[in-house]
């Protein structure tokens, strides 16, 4: 027996529920509770009763929503449905979709497609009465002015809703059927005459081949066309026969039952009841695959370290729309050496990680200073957030820098700090592929600025991982077909009811509308989004030479970050992000103590460096080169630096020898020593600066020199000159000329240069975009359910006649009031009573009374299903239900 003949039998020829409540009424709790669960925007706020939860199903904002989680084939069997007659029986529906030779792999997958649209309360109805929602029939139904999503356009009745009797009635004799007394039967011959397959064969055998030619390009839409005033002869011999039928002043429309049997009862071109598979691309060993991924993990961890370090003394200034300049951007990429859009990632993830801000633009203002985290009960600022808040009054620029967590963060194990990029990343909704194009008012989007959230992006992020882990571990997938599979799984995705575009201009034919794809094209976002998390996984380490890796696969487990927590909060406590960090930490080398000292001037760390140690060594020397070993370069700047740190010359020798597992070279013992002599011996000032020396040589020299000319140096003694620069310019100027001068304060004494750190004021991760409501838990799901039995009772439970308030509310005196409540509570009767809250606020409901004492009436609510106490003088009035029939049961 086929798949479809069993369907057919389960269910009953009984013509089904008469509404969509009804059908809903009808439901059990399980499929209550899956409908709530697939569609969690009805829950917001949970509804009162059935009918409020059919009429929430219905509106056009929930419906949308509900097509765009609705896979390509569930889409096309709704799309079917909206352009079959209402309703339509289940074989009308498999007619269209199998078209008349029929589909095996169509005919064996829609009864569980049915059965989701059923579940999904897009479809309601019987077997042989199958309705679409209206709503959602409005939206994929073709019309007068545009056509459905499968190319169809109108019907023969709706087409021809506004033409004259007269003309057709001509059109019924050049088609060669007889005149009819009325327009509806005429119109009833014309579609029964199209509906006709071997009819409209035999109509088509007389047609020019120029008309067969324009039915051809017309058939699978979009069906409608322009044309002239006096359309040539082919078109005309169309029109003359209803073939074409006018819409509008020179358009017109190949109508849905003609197109049907050209099509061979087809609805779509090609159904697509299958989901596509993911191609295995290449195949590796997945040990190869976790080096690859751990050794880019560890890549990644730097480049975020290194951006961090090159803005620890207060990064960019912050553009007044919000977000990087070109200019900023583009020197961040030369610091981390790589392209502009890497470093836009590099700085998104930073921020989205709540490792970088604003100090003073992204601060989330509190009416109530007992709220403000940086206020105490007080009402106290710390200095640091007082002095953001006066540069914003001032007008003085705000600058990116590090917040208070990069410290937490770069404390932690290397495997923990990525852990906590990734609880940032694999949520974050921010896409900063999107830095550098256009925003809907041809405005550029900016690193950190607004308007890069995309709340698709954590889906289909998250989804490339699933599909991908769905592949035995090495294999890598195709990304080609990975985008087709979730094109098929989300075909609606952020694109609203597909609309088929028109061609280009026919001959003889031309579109009605223009064509060309919209800035902001869903189908390019989706494309897009799909390419960036697989570059995204790779830079970040969660693939390996395009495989996913076994840490990566962990982050598909349970949830990280909690609700409302900020990043560190989740990577330092939360089971998935010990879990990766767990299984990333073997991959990744120890921490070294030691490098190795080259006769060239040059260190090598063959691996990782402790903390403290490559601290050190980024300030006595440069980096030459980054890779599996890292090289770094002793210059005479770079000695300079570390001496201007406060460093001596003995503590550097010893530090070098502490650490170098190789003997300290001779070329770099005579470079530390021959620095750190002429260091300080020129001394600067500020009188407009000054520079002292006490060998008069040294200065005879300097003023001698052709390129002291632009500092406008003047001597004041022997050992004394006067510049008229500033004391930073004087400094730059006497390096240039070979000199190393060291500056000194007030007092005379060498001032050392240390680095200062600047922070921002503690700061929130920005939250990601949601992209609705969020899925509902297991008790969520139940109390729900039980509320809107429970409402659902109430609201059904028949009740007297009695006097009614406004609105409809039950009316008595106080006094039958309190009688009839102390009566019901007597003999445990329920009652219906009308009640107004404190807010004005006017309900019904369906109460039990258990006691009546105080002026308050105390009752088992089963329009809340709840116990509930109600002041008695806000009580409108009571009314009794009314008379059970015999056998009924009263409602509890």
């Amino acid at each position: 027996m086929s798949a479809e003949q069993q369907h057919r039998d389960g269910q009953a020829a009984d013509p089904g529920p008469r509404s969509l409540a009804q059908a809903l009424r009808e439901r059990d709790d399980a499929s209550l509770g899956a409908l709530l669960r697939s569609r969690p925007d009805l829950l917001h706020p949970v509804p009162t009763d059935v009918t409020q939860l059919a009429t929430r199903a219905g509106t056009r904002a929930s419906v949308l929503r509900a097509l765009e989680h609705l896979d390509r084939f569930a889409l096309q069997a709704a799309e079917a449905l909206a352009v079959a007659p209402d309703p339509a029986s289940y074989q009308e529906l498999l007619d269209l979709l199998a078209g008349d030779d029929g589909d095996e792999e169509v005919a064996g997958a829609l009864p569980a497609t049915v059965a989701l649209l059923r579940e999904r309360a897009l479809v309601w109805g019987g077997e042989d009465r199958l309705r679409l929602v209206r709503t959602a029939r409005e939206l994929l139904a073709p019309s007068a002015s545009h056509s459905s999503p499968t190319g169809l356009g109108p019907s023969v009745a709706e087409a021809t809703s506004g033409m004259s009797p007269g003309r057709i009635q001509a059109i019924l004799t050049a088609a060669g059927l007889p005149h009819t007394h009325d327009t509806v039967s005429a119109v009833a011959a014309l579609s029964g005459l199209f509906a006709d397959r071997e009819r409209v064969a035999e109509l088509l055998e007389g047609a020019p081949e120029a008309s067969r030619e324009v039915l051809t390009r017309l058939v699978w839409g979009p069906p409608y066309g322009q044309v002239t005033a006096e359309p040539a002869a082919h078109l005309r011999w169309l029109l003359d026969r209803g073939l074409l039928l006018p819409t509008t002043p020179g358009t017109v429309v190949l109508p849905r039952e003609a197109a049907l049997s050209l099509r061979g009862g087809r609805a779509h071109r090609v159904p697509e009841p299958t989901r596509p598979r993911v191609a295995v691309a290449a195949e590796r060993k997945p040990q190869v695959v976790d080096a690859a991924a751990g050794g880019q993990a560890l890549a990644a961890l730097d480049t975020v370290e290194e951006l961090l370090r090159s803005w620890d003394e207060g990064g960019p200034a912050v553009l007044r729309a919000g977000g990087l300049s070109i200019r900023d951007l583009k020197r961040t990429a030369t610091v981390l050496e790589v392209p502009e859009p890497v470093a836009a990632f590099w700085v998104e993830l930073a921020y989205a990680a709540g490792l970088i801000a604003s100090d003073g633009g992204y601060v989330e203002e509190h009416h109530d200073r007992h709220d403000r985290p940086d206020a105490d009960a007080e009402g106290y600022e710390d200095e640091e957030t007082r002095d953001a808040r006066t540069r914003r009054r001032s007008g003085e620029a705000e600058h990116y820098a590090p917040t208070p967590e990069y410290d937490a963060w770069r404390d932690l194990p290397p495997a923990e700090r990525w852990a906590w990029l990734l609880e940032a990343w694999l949520p974050g909704t921010r896409a900063p592929g999107l830095i550098g194009g256009r925003d809907g008012r041809d405005r550029t989007l900016s690193a950190l600025g607004p308007g890069l959230d995309r709340s698709p992006a954590p889906e289909v992020r998250r989804r490339v991982l699933e599909l991908m882990a769905g592949l035995e571990p090495g294999q890598a997938p195709d990304p080609a077909t990975l985008l087709e599979r979730l094109r098929w799984e989300r075909p609606l995705r952020s694109a609203g009811p597909r609309r088929e575009q028109p061609e280009p201009p026919r001959t003889g034919v031309r579109p009605a509308y223009g064509g060309g794809v919209a800035a902001n094209d869903p189908e390019a976002l989706r494309t897009k989004l799909t390419e960036w998390a697989l570059l995204e996984a790779e830079m970040l380490g969660v693939t390996g030479r395009g495989a996913l890796a076994t840490h990566g696969r962990a982050l598909l487990g349970a949830e990280g970050r909690s609700e409302g927590a900020g990043a560190g909060t989740a990577a330092a406590g939360s089971p998935r992000a010990a879990v990766v960090a767990a299984l990333l930490a073997p991959l990744l080398p120890e921490p070294l103590d030691h490098v190795l000292l080259q006769a060239d001037l040059t260190a090598v760390a063959p691996g990782p460096l402790v903390r403290p140690l490559a601290e050190a060594l980024g300030v006595l020397a440069d980096v030459e080169s980054k890779g599996g070993a890292t090289v770094y370069r002793f210059t005479p700047g770079s000695v300079r630096r570390a001496l201007d740190a406060g460093r001596s010359a003995t503590e550097l020798h010893a530090f070098l020898d502490r650490h170098s597992r190789t003997p300290v070279p001779q070329p770099l013992t005579y470079l530390i020593d021959d620095v750190a002599r002429r260091h300080g011996l020129l001394r600067v000032g500020a009188a407009s600066s000054y520079v002292r020396c006490d060998d008069e040589s040294v200065l005879d020299e300097i003023l001698a020199d052709r390129r002291a000319t632009a500092l406008r140096l003047r001597r004041l003694a022997p050992t004394v000159v006067a510049a008229q620069a500033d004391p930073r310019t004087l400094i730059e100027g006497l390096r240039a000329m070979g000199f190393a001068p060291a500056a000194e304060s007030a007092e005379g004494d060498v001032m050392i240069a240390r680095p200062h750190a600047h922070r921002t004021p503690p700061r929130t991760p920005p939250a990601p975009v949601p992209d609705g409501p969020p899925a509902p838990d297991t008790t969520l799901l139940t109390a729900a359910v039980r509320a809107v039995r429970a409402g659902d009772r109430a609201a059904t439970a028949p009740r007297k006649e009695t006097p009614q308030a406004p609105g409809g509310l039950p009316r008595t005196s106080p006094a039958d009031t309190l009688a009839t409540v102390q009566a019901a509570a007597m003999t445990g009767d329920s009652v219906w009573i009308g009640h107004v809250n404190a807010e004005g606020a006017a309900s019904q409901r369906l109460l039990a009374p258990l006691r009546v004492e105080g002026g308050y009436v105390t009752g088992y609510d089963h329009t809340a299903d709840e116990v509930r106490t109600y002041a008695l003088h806000r009580i409108t009035g009571v009314a009794e239900l009314a008379d059970e029939p015999d056998g009924a049961e009263p409602a509890r």
